[in-house]
């Protein structure tokens, strides 16, 4: 009966003994953490604690959206809006606005900001480009907004427009840098003829460019002559080889259909889907990761995508009903785009493999969207070309493909260098 009480006060050590090693490995793993991005700092961060004298004394506009985050979620306009050496006076907003609350496409008029009483002029409307009127009352004009590395992406034509328009009207240019989820290594993809331009690709570069805003700023400048008085408020300690769950960040949409980093790893290839009469998922919780279409198999179309054994992906049968876009209120049958190996995957690949496979599997349904008035399909304004779409309708590999654009590649990838800020 005396060893009753050895026993528990035994087993009671040997509970705080665990408990303090588990505590003491959190507590080390925290650290560790906190040391692998000690003086990780975004463009804005930089800006506001080292070089707030590019800014003080003078007017300020600002480009952003809800992307324009420190690394504590503080929007950079309730920053600059409540510092006392700033004098924020105007804000612009890119497609689906300064809030991120309008769907693709959908224009954004002008209206006076509700948190902070400012003008916001809208950068999707009417105009693209900043008129003189909008920048009246700014002295300098900033653009913080998070890009996806994916040449079709709006927001970095947005940026090139307003650099055209501070050079017009005499105003220094300011952008402040952020990281490319997709990491600032793989350059892939097509360069885009320049006679294929539109918002959704504006200057000669790939579809992943492999370079972060601040980066294409620099080369959208000198080799496309804008001329703008620019600065890139550089990030401190990102390195070309992070992806975007690789830094301390949250990722914060960038627009409605860019949910997650998911999203934005199969951007670069599914996005071509966009270019056809499959549902690339938009009006689902999965945009560019589900694919498909009423008149498609899903097991098939999985079966025959999996015998490619394309690197770092696996493709599973999948149906859904889009709640809008392409296909709404009808069941799709298709396939989930799942990453295995986010370094081995090429999306560029992927994303044509998928559009060619469902063009050989259902010939007499898939249909890439209609041509305009000059012969340009959607699909060719995307893809960068009008050579791609008409090899797959003539049967060519991927392959062959990939080994035609590779020249061009090979060419921006020696221009690129040049521009490039964190080696």
């Amino acid at each position: 009966m005396q060893r009753k009480p050895a026993i528990i006060l035994l087993v009671f050590i040997l509970v705080l003994s665990t408990f303090t090693v588990v505590f003491a490995d959190k507590g080390d793993n925290n650290g560790k953490q906190k040391g692998k991005y000690k003086n990780f700092k975004l463009g804005v961060e930089v800006l506001l604690e080292e070089e707030k004298e590019l800014i003080e004394g003078k007017r300020v506009g600002l480009i952003t959206n809800p992307t324009g985050v420190d690394q504590e979620l503080n929007s950079i306009v309730d920053l600059l809006h409540n510092d006392p050496d700033v004098n924020l006076t105007a804000l612009y907003g890119p497609e689906h606005g300064v809030r991120g609350s309008a769907q693709a496409g959908e224009y954004v008029e002008y209206y006076i900001d509700e948190n902070t009483g400012l003008p916001v002029y809208s950068l999707y409307g009417e105009t693209r480009k900043p008129t003189p009127e909008m920048l009246e009352n700014i002295d300098v004009l900033l653009f913080d907004i998070q890009d996806v590395g994916t040449r079709f992406y709006t927001y970095i034509y947005t940026m090139a427009y307003a650099m055209e328009a501070a050079q017009e009207n005499n105003i220094p240019f300011i952008v402040l840098d952020r990281p490319n989820p997709l990491s600032g290594e793989v350059v892939a993809g097509p360069v885009l003829n320049p006679e294929y331009k539109s918002f959704i690709g504006n200057y000669p570069i790939p579809l992943r460019h492999g370079m972060t805003v601040g980066e294409l700023a620099k080369l959208f400048n000198e080799e496309f002559d804008i001329g703008a008085d620019l600065t890139v408020v550089e990030m401190n300690k990102w390195k070309r080889s992070m992806y975007y769950d690789e830094t301390p960040l949250q990722f914060i949409a960038p627009s409605p259909n860019m949910p997650t980093l998911d999203t934005a790893l199969v951007y670069p290839g599914a996005a071509l889907i966009e270019g056809t009469n499959v549902s690339e998922g938009r009006g689902t919780t999965k945009p560019f990761e589900l694919i498909g279409a009423p008149f498609i198999n899903s097991t098939e179309l999985a079966a025959a995508l999996n015998e490619k054994n394309l690197p770092g992906v696996m493709f599973r049968a999948a149906s859904f009903t889009p709640q809008f876009s392409k296909h709404s209120g009808t069941l799709s049958h298709g396939i989930e785009i799942h990453v295995t190996d986010k370094d081995a995957f090429k999306p560029v690949i992927a994303g044509l493999h998928i559009v060619k496979t469902i063009h050989d599997l259902y010939p007499e349904d898939f249909e890439f969207r209609a041509e305009n008035s000059a012969g340009v399909s959607f699909f060719d304004n995307l893809i960068g070309n009008g050579w791609v779409r008409e090899a797959i309708e003539s049967g060519q590999s991927v392959e062959e493909m990939q080994e035609r654009w590779q020249e061009d590649l090979n060419e921006f990838k020696k221009v690129r260098e040049e521009y490039l800020l964190y080696k």
